[in-house]
């Protein structure tokens, strides 16, 4: 039966899993989640210009030549696009790790796109949704596919490499997240290492390469004896140079300009760098694409108001990231340093420590002007102002200007940060 949808999906290259959004020829998949059930569309669906309509629930649908009924739709999905990826013969470039994963992923296309013609993991389409919908935008003309995946539970990475089945594999970092998920560090160390364990299971006649951060001595020892090539950020080659606000480094004797907040990101850069190289793609090239990259959707912003100037870094949370960027923000130069941090999500028993580590951290930066919002760090603060929640605080800056300062918002998405925005 998928070999039938392929042979429809590939008149014309488009797929779908919203009915509002169905063009001549699609293939819409009738998904089943906890607020929505695409098979109650399928009848007004099949009745539209369709290539497919795949449904896991017929229901009362009447007969229709381009009804498939199928056990489960996303499984259906799923294999429709492992078949489509095997098909298409194109290299396809793995990105997965803790913390940096979306940037690298964009650097990346950025400097592939230089030169290729290439798709990429748009937002965070990296999960077992997003990622077969990545890969059936994959189209004859399309030369390099770049892939996020991400996870937060044991089993799911390798799950996606099962789909994907990538060529190319780089974990930028393995980190304490999503604890609740994988029960420990060292299960995230595993679900993350999924990935070099199916680039090991490959053929050897598929020539598969793992891109490795030399400086973290972790992914070094889980790539060792792969086929590899080693970037650094702490060398000779890439210095960071005045990082306020912006990244800038000195690579082979170049500057790079980038619009990119904190020195963490070099290693992001000297990824991009390093994969860019590997395919060919001429220095000048790359140079180009790292300048002219500039993040987006709250990861890493930097924004200039009539009253502040914000580092909007609340997309995501946890210990090693919400770490990493309280250090960058001491080295922001300024007189009034203000820090807006909300919650790390999803630490399950190791919540409580580690939003004490980084109370204790500001301490020892000596930051005096701190804002913590959410229920974690309200059971462990006594040292700076705390709220409960994204409401509380907004009212408590409504009714307290904040001017002049340099601020850094950072914490779990869910706490909701992006809303205080508007009020500084």
């Amino acid at each position: 039966m998928i070999e039938q949808i392929y042979k429809l999906y590939s008149q014309k290259y488009r797929v779908t899993t919203d009915s509002r959004k169905i063009d001549d020829g699609s293939v819409f998949f009738a998904l089943k989640g906890e607020h929505f059930d695409g098979n109650d569309f399928a009848y007004q669906v099949a009745n539209d210009n369709i290539a497919a309509c795949v449904v896991a629930d017929r229901k009362d649908l009447p007969y229709h030549e381009r009804l498939f009924i199928v056990d489960d739709s996303l499984t259906a999905l799923q294999q429709l696009a492992k078949m489509h990826r095997e098909r298409c013969g194109i290299p396809v470039i793995a990105i997965t790790g803790t913390n940096g994963k979306t940037t690298t992923k964009e650097l990346i296309a950025a400097v592939l796109s230089k030169k290729y013609n290439i798709i990429y993991t748009q937002g965070n389409f990296n999960n077992h949704l997003g990622l077969p919908l990545t890969l059936l935008q994959i189209r004859p003309e399309t030369e390099i596919a770049v892939v996020e995946m991400g996870a937060n539970h044991p089993g799911e990475i390798a799950q996606l490499c099962s789909i994907a089945q990538p060529d190319f594999g780089i974990i930028t970092n393995i980190g304490k997240a999503h604890i609740e998920g994988f029960g420990s560090f060292e299960g995230v160390v595993k679900t993350k290492n999924e990935l070099y364990q199916y680039l090991k299971t490959k053929d050897e006649s598929q020539k598969t390469k793992v891109f490795v951060n030399g400086n973290n001595d972790l992914l070094m020892q889980l790539s060792e004896g792969m086929d590899r090539i080693v970037y650094k950020a702490k060398d000779e080659r890439l210095k960071a140079k005045d990082r306020s606000p912006f990244l800038e480094v000195e690579w082979n004797g170049k500057n790079i300009k980038t619009k990119l907040v904190g020195e963490y990101n070099c290693e992001n850069v000297m990824a991009a760098i390093t994969i860019g190289r590997h395919f060919n793609v001429e220095d000048e090239l790359i140079i180009e694409a790292l300048e002219s990259y500039s993040p987006t959707n709250n990861r890493s912003q930097y924004i200039k108001t009539d009253k502040n100037e914000i580092v909007m870094d609340a997309y995501n949370a946890n210990p090693t990231s919400m770490s990493h960027s309280i250090k960058n923000f001491r080295n922001i130069s300024g007189d009034e340093h203000l820090l807006i941090l909300g919650d790390m999500r999803e630490l399950g028993h190791e919540s409580a420590e580690e939003h004490h580590k980084i109370i204790m951290l500001l301490k020892e930066l000596d930051f005096k002007n701190v804002m913590l919002v959410g229920e974690e760090f309200k059971k462990v603060n006594d040292s700076y102002d705390s709220y409960t929640d994204i409401d509380e605080l907004i009212e408590h800056i409504k009714e307290n200007d904040i001017s002049g300062c340099k601020i850094l918002v950072k914490g779990s998405r869910g706490v909701r940060l992006e809303k205080v925005i508007n009020l500084l």
